[in-house]
């Protein structure tokens, strides 16, 4: 039997491209979406017809009662790969107490309740695998995003956390720091925006969604590896 996965925030961008990779590399994958269905519908009736399995989900991942339906409706997972996200890019003085609660909500809390969700059966089974979706900002921190950099900084600390936590139970937890990827989250970049951004990455270039499939996947087949923040992100942030 296949192990099953959980990707939250799998409509687009990076969510979307680790669940198709998990998928094509046998795994049968739960994918969570909140207002827009139809790419991973899609998605969906393609990787079948290739004889692949990937379920859309519906679930509000900073809600506990959504959360938990949704545990109740999928059941235990072996891997979660925790990926929901939003930026805003706004000054700390024009932040809101609304914005705030929004970005912390999604980007964090959710962490935390599907993370807690999934442990009970983890812990039963002893093994696991929790591999969350962090960012640059969260190492180094960004101007005029200082909620999302705190956010992202709080994924780091509650991997590293977790880590030592779970890993009694044959739990590991890991965490990915993306540099600038190829997303619709980027997609108000100018041109001149990435032509900058470009000559600030060793590697000069932008990466892709794909390529942070290729961490997650290494995440989920590494049996000594925990507590860690692989950056990926051609060098950016150095």
């Amino acid at each position: 039997m296949s192990k099953k996965v959980l990707v939250t925030g799998a409509s687009r961008g990076i969510g979307f491209a680790v669940a198709e990779a998990f998928a094509r590399n046998g795994y049968t994958v739960f994918a969570t979406y909140h207002n827009t269905k139809n790419t991973l519908t899609k998605l969906s009736d393609r990787l079948d017809a290739e004889g692949y399995t990937l379920i859309p989900v519906s679930c509000d991942v900073s809600s506990e009662e959504s959360v938990n339906a949704m545990f109740s409706e999928i059941g235990e997972v072996d891997i979660l790969i925790n990926n929901a996200g939003i930026a805003q890019f706004k000054l700390l003085s024009d932040i809101t107490c609304e914005d705030w609660d929004s970005i912390l909500n999604v980007n964090l809390k959710s962490v935390f309740l599907c993370s807690k969700a999934a442990s009970f059966g983890m812990i039963r089974n002893r093994f696991g695998r929790i591999i969350n979706i962090s960012s640059v900002w969260g190492v180094v921190g960004a101007s005029c995003e200082s909620h999302y950099s705190a956010s992202k900084a709080g994924i780091i600390g509650l991997t590293r956390a977790l880590a030592k936590e779970l890993g009694p139970s044959g739990i590991t937890v890991n965490c990915i720091a993306p540099g600038v990827i190829r997303t619709e989250m980027n997609a108000h970049l100018s041109d001149e925006d990435i032509r900058v951004l470009c000559e600030e990455t060793p590697l000069g270039r932008i990466g892709e969604p794909e390529e942070i499939a290729q961490a997650a996947l290494f995440f989920a087949t590494a049996d000594f590896v925990t507590g860690e923040t692989l950056s990926v992100g051609g060098g950016f942030g150095m």
